[in-house]
């Protein structure tokens, strides 16, 4: 993320230089600035101090909220085994994502744009341009998965879900195609020592023309293909979940799975929303910016730069706010992680939220209870029966046997059903997974 409208550095004549080229977090290149007359030493995109007071505020929040607030996420997830999910641990790779871009890349972009100067050595140079593409592929990716489970578990719900060895395997795929797509970043990454400052760009053999059409994969693979896909998905699902209800359920359990759900997609569909409208401005910034390549010599150009790519940031901070607005679970592990605030309380509730069981008395089914009557019966049967009884058991046994299966089947039955109930809406009904 290193792309910065091209600043006029007069006096300079490298800085007309085919070299003065930046690179951005989706792929796009800042063109050289034009040549101008030796004697002005004038950089036209310099800004007052109060400008640049209020941006570095504005970044600092986005960092300071998103590698926080991701961090504490993580923890939620894998400090809690009931948080420890298929879709949480997506949930984690997006935050760990999040967290990497703010905590890595944000401030560095935004000191490179705002001084036109790069003070962070060859390597990180490399860096800078290779880890945010990745991670944002990571990111998107992450949530197109998740609307992919979200799609099985509600329309196909009888198909297996991902097993924790499946879910590691789709996870780590995730990475090695964002590390290939993003390989060339730092394959063509340079630094270039100029008098008075120093340069951090992609150096594309193929020139522009190569660097319109990388740029162009990278929009169509890290924002059009997978917010696309979670489109058809989420529609589907949102016309399933809110369309209608299955005629003649009236139950308690099947109403509130079916809140469960629509809390969890909707929660999602806000997630995927954030993003997308982030990242708009962004990506068309680099596309109008690279077919009217006279718009980087604009004066106001570096202020729309700061602003989009400031807005595209955001969307790092966003996401634990979701969490915690929309889910119980999340709201209380957030309580629990700023327990030592003054104004927080943690209640039994919340506590209860994060146990790694939690059954109500008061909704178990009266199955679950004949279920426990009938094998205690058979056990307090079994136990009393003594040698002065032995010949009666044999002239009762088939009738005995018949009665026990069919208690053993109607325990069965009875233990199948509860156990559904158990795991569907009665350990939460916002169930994460």
């Amino acid at each position: 993320m290193t792309s910065i409208p091209a600043a006029n550095w007069s006096g300079a004549a490298e800085a007309a230089a085919p070299w003065n080229e930046s690179w951005s977090p989706n792929g796009s290149l800042s063109p050289p600035p034009p040549r101008a007359p030796a004697a002005n030493f004038s950089n036209q995109f310099a800004q007052p101090a109060w400008s640049i007071a209020l941006w570095s505020l504005a970044y600092g929040v986005v960092v300071a909220v998103a590698v926080f607030g991701n961090l504490v996420v993580i923890w939620i997830i894998l400090a809690h085994k009931r948080m420890r999910t298929v879709t949480n641990y997506f949930l984690v790779n997006l935050a760990f994502s999040d967290a990497s871009v703010a905590a890595f890349n944000t401030l560095v972009n935004f000191i490179y744009a705002l001084h036109g100067q790069w003070y962070f050595g060859d390597a990180y140079c490399r860096f800078q341009n290779f880890f945010p593409i990745t991670a944002v592929f990571a990111s998107i990716y992450s949530m197109t998965v998740i609307a992919v489970d979200r799609y099985m578990a509600i329309i196909d719900p009888l198909k297996p879900r991902l097993s924790a060895t499946a879910t590691k395997v789709v996870i780590a795929s995730i990475w090695i195609l964002a590390f290939l797509l993003a390989f060339p970043q730092c394959l063509f990454s340079k630094t270039k020592v100029m008098p008075g400052r120093t340069l951090c760009y992609v150096f594309w053999p193929g020139g522009m023309k190569q660097r319109f059409t990388y740029h162009v994969i990278v929009i169509a693979l890290v924002y059009c293909f997978p917010l696309l896909v979670m489109g058809i998905t989420y529609t589907i699902v949102g016309i399933t979940l809110w369309g209608g209800e299955i005629p003649g359920d009236t139950s308690d359990k099947y109403h509130e799975q079916l809140k469960a759900k629509r809390k969890v997609v909707k929660m999602m569909i806000v997630v995927v929303l954030t993003f997308a409208v982030c990242w708009l401005p962004y990506h068309i910034y680099f596309i109008v910016t690279g077919i009217y390549e006279n718009l980087n010599r604009w004066k106001y150009i570096q202020q729309i730069y700061l602003a989009t790519f400031w807005l595209a940031m955001s969307s790092t901070m966003y996401n634990p706010i979701i969490y915690c607005c929309l889910n119980k679970r999340f709201r209380a592990g957030f309580k629990r992680a700023f327990q030592w605030c003054p104004f927080i309380e943690v209640s039994t509730y919340d506590e209860l939220e994060l146990k790694t069981t939690r059954f109500n008395p008061t909704r178990q089914s009266s199955l679950y209870t004949v279920s426990r009557m009938e094998t205690s019966m058979s056990i307090v049967f079994d136990h009393n029966d003594g040698e002065s009884t032995k010949s009666t058991r044999k002239k009762r046994a088939p009738s005995q046997e018949a009665n026990l299966n069919g208690c053993s089947r109607r325990s069965s039955k009875a233990t199948s059903t509860v156990s559904s109930y158990i795991n569907s809406p009665y350990t939460s009904v916002d169930e994460y997974s």
